[in-house]
């Protein structure tokens, strides 16, 4: 199935299998409207794509699905504000630190440095572990998470090779806007900014910038690799991506579709996590192949988590959510 960012596909999930078709609008079917800011190859699409599907093969009525790519709607601040509001869209996939303005502690699940490993990752996302943030999202935002998308492995992409401490000190280098991110960077001696996720690429041209942070499926869908072609792998965060929806459209849909949305969303969610786990280096040495990128391994990196311990239990603390934390570190 292929995309177009100018013409509107409308999907209707079959009962069957994994197959789903265009469908024209009726006048009784319910239409859900997504968006994403990559194209059809990202596994955030993919994603919702495989939720669009698993939600027609629950819901016994009929369902419609009208998913915009290419940031057509905008950047992921937007979809914030779009699913607050209950207009525009009704799901999509954001990074947490985006919500953070709605539910200052939402950013806990994003935190740089949280995880330990795959493993670690995905056992604290199959959990109930992470209800108290998914409450305050809902109470604070009116967005509810119905699944828990990500996978990616984080690391440095920079316009010059950072590989140890000595080449981390004053680097300038763009961050989401949490303050925990910055917090965590600037501890291990980075010079972290918060600028708008499409203006990334023209600041690093610029040299407002020396870099981001970011997983490969970003980096290359997006090309950033252009202007900043060193990968420096220090594993700082595996990113968790909740598929969320609007809790002013949720609670006006069927008592029925609800609940496809809910199991669907934790499929999906499951499903989204395995691919771009799997894909994650697979992209990386696709990019290393070609000639795009040049990956560094970072020196000392067991000395970063332990310069940044005591800056993830200050936020812990700040939010009231030590035990949380805790908890997490726990699993």
């Amino acid at each position: 199935m292929t995309f177009n960012k100018s013409i509107k596909k409308i999907f209707k999930a079959t009962l069957v299998g994994a197959a789903f078709a265009a469908i024209t609008s009726t006048a009784t079917a319910e239409t859900l409207r997504g968006a994403s800011m990559f194209d059809e190859n990202h596994t955030f699409t993919k994603t919702m794509v495989k939720f669009n599907e698993l939600v027609g093969q629950y819901y016994k009525g009929d369902v419609e699905f009208d998913l915009r790519l290419n940031g057509e709607f905008g950047v992921e601040k937007d979809y914030v504000t779009f699913l607050n509001q209950g207009v525009a869209i009704d799901y999509t996939i954001l990074a947490p630190s985006n919500m953070a303005r709605f539910a200052p502690s939402i950013p806990l699940m994003d935190m740089p440095f949280l995880f330990r490993d795959l493993d670690h990752w995905n056992t604290v996302l199959s959990s109930d572990v992470l209800s108290p943030l998914e409450k305050e999202l809902s109470d604070k935002a009116d967005i509810v998470i119905v699944g828990y998308a990500g996978g990616g492995t984080r690391n440095l992409i920079s316009s010059k090779r950072i590989s140890n401490m000595d080449e981390l000190a004053g680097h300038k280098m763009r961050v989401m806007g949490a303050p925990i991110q910055a917090q965590v960077f600037n501890a291990i001696g980075a010079a972290p900014s918060a600028i708008a996720y499409n203006e990334v690429y023209n600041a690093i041209q610029t040299g407002v910038v020396n870099g981001l942070e970011n997983e490969a499926a970003s980096l290359q869908n997006l090309k950033f690799y252009e202007v900043a072609p060193h990968v420096t792998k220090t594993s700082h965060t595996i990113t968790v991506r909740p598929l969320v929806f609007s809790g002013k459209t949720f609670r006006k849909l069927p008592a029925d579709l609800q609940a496809a949305i809910m199991k669907a969303g934790k499929e999906a969610g499951a499903y989204g996590r395995e691919l771009e786990s799997r894909e994650d280096g697979i992209k990386l040495q696709q990019m290393a192949d070609a000639g795009q990128i040049k990956v560094a391994e970072f020196a000392n990196r067991e000395k970063l988590l332990d310069m940044v311990k005591p800056v993830q239990d200050k936020f812990a603390a700040s939010i009231n959510a030590t035990e949380l934390l805790s908890a997490i570190r726990s699993k």
